[in-house]
């Protein structure tokens, strides 16, 4: 596996080069978690399974290492939240219009 190098920018922010996120299936929307290793120079970014059972009737069983959706937002701070709230009534708003395009 071959080094790359970013440079975090001002605002704390970097991208995740294209050739990771396609060799370890990030894609759009995925919910990472961000863990310090005790090497105090080391994070560990995992893709997280928010739920589950999302469609079925049984409740998802929440192991001890893992975050609920709602513990996950609650650890947001006011403007994540909103920040969150904002972009899923997007995306809800989106799939109820193609669903009433799909039914006319």
């Amino acid at each position: 596996m071959k080094k790359l190098f970013r440079i975090l920018g001002k605002r704390g922010r970097i991208t995740i080069p294209y050739e990771i996120r396609q060799r370890v299936g990030f894609s759009y929307n995925d919910v990472l978690s961000f863990t310090e290793a005790d090497d105090g120079r080391t994070v560990i970014v995992k893709r997280e399974k928010i739920c589950d059972n999302c469609h079925g009737a049984q409740p998802a069983v929440v192991k001890d290492d893992e975050v609920t959706l709602f513990d996950f937002l609650s650890g947001l701070s006011a403007d994540q939240q909103r920040a969150a709230l904002v972009h899923l009534s997007v995306l809800w708003a989106e799939k109820q219009a193609a669903h009433s395009n799909m039914q006319e």
